[in-house]
């Protein structure tokens, strides 16, 4: 029988931890969360399939799913599709940020000019996690204007969520090669790999193994949904284990296609031991982020 939503808090509670760290959860202005969830009724070009919402409350209901679910910590991961609109995101999840005592100030960033100044600012103001999204901004990871901003991250240690993976449908820019190049260059950034980097698995679990602040986020990996699409070959999942201290819980909540207990249900199933779910649904998250 299916995990659902209710039992969520009898799952954790039997791992022994105390709740859940969702390290990729979505929150972002009404208008915009509107525009996104119009591209995915319509499986636009960046989505390519039907993806039928599950969730589609207002901030204040979906903050009280969370809760209910056990979600003690969560980042709301604005991410920056174009020039000039940093800010204005970046602004607004403060505000969230200031309101809900279990969201991670969070932010995003671009290519663009004065990239540096204002990641460094964010950084030095407390910002806790940033967010870049390749396949919807549809840009080189290694662009000049971005060397100051990634310097800084890489030297506060400050987490960034890369959806830099090809699925699902990717662009010029995605693929574990520019994320590759963008580590040799700066090895000491603390990256997070969105979606375990499906469906190039393979390319991204090398680049965490060679890294050692590289991590992997679970979002969407290992569900039926994504096992369709692309499933995960199961003659990587021995390095899951390899991995443990650095794979991450990753919900992609509210924008998924089935209840949000799926997730945890898929890695369950993997049958990696309660260890290993206790260290992916709490202890990295804690431990990376506090």
């Amino acid at each position: 029988m299916a995990l659902t939503d209710e039992e969520v808090p009898a799952w954790w509670r039997r791992l022994g931890i105390p709740g859940l760290f969702d390290v990729h959860v979505h929150f972002l202005p009404p208008p915009v969360m509107a525009k996104v969830r119009r591209q995915f009724d319509t499986a636009g070009p960046l989505i390519g399939r039907p993806w039928p919402l599950e969730y589609r409350g207002d901030d204040a209901e979906r903050v009280a799913h969370l809760r209910a679910l056990g979600v003690r910590r969560f980042p709301s991961l604005p991410y920056a599709h174009r020039p000039g609109i940093a800010g204005y995101l970046n602004e607004w999840a403060a505000g969230l940020a200031a309101e809900v005592p279990e969201c991670l100030s969070s932010a995003t960033f671009f290519p663009e000019p004065g990239v540096g100044e204002y990641v460094g600012a964010m950084v030095d103001a407390g910002t806790e996690i940033f967010k870049v999204h390749v396949q919807v901004g549809d840009f080189d990871l290694n662009d000049p204007l971005l060397d100051d901003a990634w310097g800084r991250l890489a030297e506060a240690g400050t987490p960034v969520v890369v959806h830099a993976s090809g699925g699902p449908v990717g662009n010029d820019h995605t693929g574990p090669g520019p994320m590759r190049k963008l580590m040799e260059r700066h090895p000491r950034l603390t990256a997070v790999v969105a979606h375990m980097g499906a469906p190039e698995y393979t390319g991204f679990l090398e680049i965490a193994a060679d890294f050692e602040r590289v991590h992997l986020d679970t979002t969407m990996a290992f569900t039926d949904f994504f096992e369709e699409m692309a499933a995960f070959p199961a003659d990587l999942r021995p390095r899951l284990r390899d991995l443990q201290d650095r794979v991450l819980l990753g919900s992609d909540f509210p924008n998924i296609p089935y209840p949000y207990a799926h997730q945890l249900e898929a890695l369950e199933r993997l049958d990696l031991g309660d260890d290993w779910l206790r260290a992916v649904c709490w202890d990295n998250g804690a431990r990376l982020l506090g």
